[in-house]
């Protein structure tokens, strides 16, 4: 698609997202001790005003949360995972 001279990408889906690396991404993201309950139900109840690391699958799947960035990471690479962060 071409909008005047400058070309247009089709939006990308939430499929090719899901599939984006192959199963080899993961991303890591700072999130709230307010916001656990919602991403991991099966969490314990945690004090509110934390600040915690999150690591998803690229399509958005929880697979861990810790207290520290590091351990995120490390977490991904045991797991074969390249991690990247989001903000």
């Amino acid at each position: 698609m071409t909008e005047g001279n400058v070309a247009l990408e089709p939006p990308v889906s939430l499929e090719a997202l899901a599939t984006l690396g192959e199963g080899h991404i993961a991303y890591v993201k700072q999130i709230r001790s307010e916001d656990v309950p919602s991403l991991f139900p099966q969490a314990p109840k945690i004090a509110p005003g934390l600040k915690l690391f999150a690591l998803h699958a690229a399509d958005g799947t929880p697979i861990m949360l810790t207290d520290s960035r590091e351990a995120a990471v490390a977490n991904a690479w045991s797991n074969e995972l390249q991690a990247v962060s989001v903000h």
